[in-house]
């Protein structure tokens, strides 16, 4: 454990934004289950929906920090092909 305030400072913001990231990764994960159930449905509102939001996520995940720029580029890739082909 640190011994220096500043250090102690900085090891309580690191616990704080490694639960943040791991927040955004976790709901990740999630949207993309809720976008594949969708696409299994083939409710196209939904998938359209779902897919929209996982979007939105992973874009505010990249710009934070939380995941670096290329993951967030291959998951938005996946998921478009995901919603993509449930439409063919």
């Amino acid at each position: 454990m640190a011994n220096i305030k500043q250090q102690q400072k900085r090891v309580r913001i690191q616990a704080r934004q490694r639960a943040e990231n791991l927040r955004y990764r976790s709901t990740i994960k999630t949207l993309t289950r809720r976008l594949r159930e969708a696409v299994a449905d083939g409710d196209a509102e939904r998938i359209a929906n779902e897919h929209r939001r996982l979007v939105q996520l992973i874009d505010r995940a990249a710009a934070r920090g939380a995941l670096h720029r290329n993951t967030a580029a291959r998951k938005k890739s996946k998921a478009a092909k995901l919603a993509a082909g449930a439409s063919s």
